[in-house]
């Protein structure tokens, strides 16, 4: 049978200068130790319908206006629509910063570079399609997945700094690891991974999903990919692939998921990036192995939708203005503390900011049919709950989520999650929407999911 499959794939190193503002933080760091490059890493699909580009950039967040400006460029110098884009951040915390939050400050200068980056990577990558076939699946690895979020001790109080309200629940309890009673919530274990290889046999692309929010085992200095850069260095070298190969390892549904593992801190090597080496590896292994035996498909069909939804932004009272323009009067922003003061003065300032956003958000969804594959995507920090629940309503599919793709919508809990309180629930322009956007988010994207799945 004559294939009618394409691929192609493409990376741009996007790596910043030295003395770049670095992170997403209660403050602003600044690069000054360089342990690996950063990348803009890109996908293009094309079948005998449409042509669709898969593109991962090792940054933190980028804004909703960013990545539509990206996208219409993109559109201009190589004609993929952009709702047949999938454009995402890997959320690595030791990147430029792009994205004002909290006391981080954006690197205006890299702000202006990184968009022709991620263009060219796309450009690339198009030029490089060829005849190719896929191969995808997965597996569970939870032993690198840990809730971050606490229930503890009745000894131990914490408060919302915007409400004042006693917290139910802790975000990495540091230093009052004797004080947990249980983690919150489960995880999601699933490894999932879409290998693409060119019909001549020379491997393509290799793109991962799992959804662990980053390592975090470098100093606070640091420019980095994390663990989404060792797995690729991995799995290229596992699968012997010569240099045109593009491992990219994507960030699932993990705003209350990390590695810090407060209930058993001596299970992983304390040395510097030791962590991230032993998951990167780890992750590749596994996916190495989930190849040998996967079956593959030379002639898939792509199939993509795609809405963009209206969500509130919850907006501060009158009342906590008026409290807010105080505090922030009365601090020094240049010599604060990140003390429980400090953020309550942290927190103060995010109400004033985000009280000049509109009183509503567009967010992005989007479900993608690879050949067998499904892939949907979410623009901010969904908890695992969300990725479980989707995936649960996909049972017997294979099905994964990428999240910080498409728009950036700060962190989205559970309705419920809001009651129990805790860091990523505290409104601020990293968690803007009001209460129950996650079950609107999810609900859509789960009728575009199926939609595609009835075209297959």
């Amino acid at each position: 049978m004559k294939t009618t499959f394409l691929a192609g794939a493409a990376k741009v190193d996007i790596t910043p200068t030295m003395g770049s503002n670095v992170g997403v933080d209660f403050q602003t760091h600044y690069a000054r130790f360089f342990h690996d490059s950063l990348f803009a890493k890109v996908l293009v699909l094309k079948d005998e319908s449409l042509t669709m580009a898969i593109i991962v950039v090792d940054i933190c967040i980028m804004s909703s206006e960013m990545m539509d400006s990206i996208k219409e460029e993109i559109y201009r110098e190589t004609a993929i629509e952009p709702k047949h884009i999938l454009l995402s951040s890997t959320h690595t915390h030791a990147a430029p910063a792009v994205v004002g939050l909290l006391l981080c400050a954006p690197d205006l200068a890299y702000i202006k570079i990184l968009p022709g980056l991620i263009v060219r990577a796309v450009i690339q990558a198009v030029s490089k399609l060829r005849p190719a076939g896929i191969a995808s699946g997965q597996d569970n690895v939870p032993q690198h997945v840990r809730c971050r979020r606490y229930f503890m001790k009745p000894d131990f109080v914490t408060k919302n700094p915007v409400t004042n309200r006693i917290d139910i629940v802790k975000t990495n309890p540091i230093g009052a690891e004797h004080l947990i009673e249980s983690p919150v919530a489960l995880t999601d274990p699933g490894l999932s991974f879409l290998a693409v290889k060119g019909l001549d046999g020379r491997w393509i692309a290799v793109l991962g999903n799992y959804s662990l929010h980053y390592v975090g085992d470098w100093h606070v200095d640091s420019i980095t990919a994390d663990y989404f850069g060792e797995f690729s260095e991995q799995i290229k070298d596992l699968l012997n692939a010569n240099e045109e190969f593009v491992g990219i390892m994507s960030n699932g549904t993990s705003g209350d998921i990390n590695i810090w593992d407060f209930m058993e801190p001596d299970r992983y090597p304390t040395g510097h990036l030791a962590k991230t080496k032993l998951i990167g590896n780890d992750l590749a292994v596994n996916i190495f192995n989930q190849i040998q035996k996967a079956e593959w498909d030379e002639n898939p069909s792509l199939q993509i939708e795609y809405n963009e939804i209206e969500v509130v932004v919850s907006k501060p009272t009158v009342a906590e203005l008026d409290a807010a323009k105080e505090i922030v009067q009365q601090n020094d922003y240049g010599t604060l503390t990140i003390d429980e003061s400090g953020i309550r003065s942290i927190y103060a300032r995010e109400q004033l900011l985000l009280n000049e956003y509109p009183d509503t958000s567009i967010t992005k969804v989007q479900a993608i049919g690879i050949g067998k594959l499904i892939i949907g995507t979410l623009g901010g920090e969904f908890f695992a709950e969300t990725g479980l629940w989707l995936k649960a309503n996909m049972k017997g599919l294979n099905y994964f989520t990428i999240s910080f793709a498409n728009s950036y919508d700060g962190y989205v809990a559970p309705a419920h999650e809001f009651e129990r309180g805790g860091y990523e629930t505290w409104r601020a322009r990293s968690s803007y929407l009001k209460a129950g956007s996650e079950e609107i988010i999810r609900n859509e994207l789960l009728k575009l999911l199926k939609t595609v799945c009835l075209k297959k």
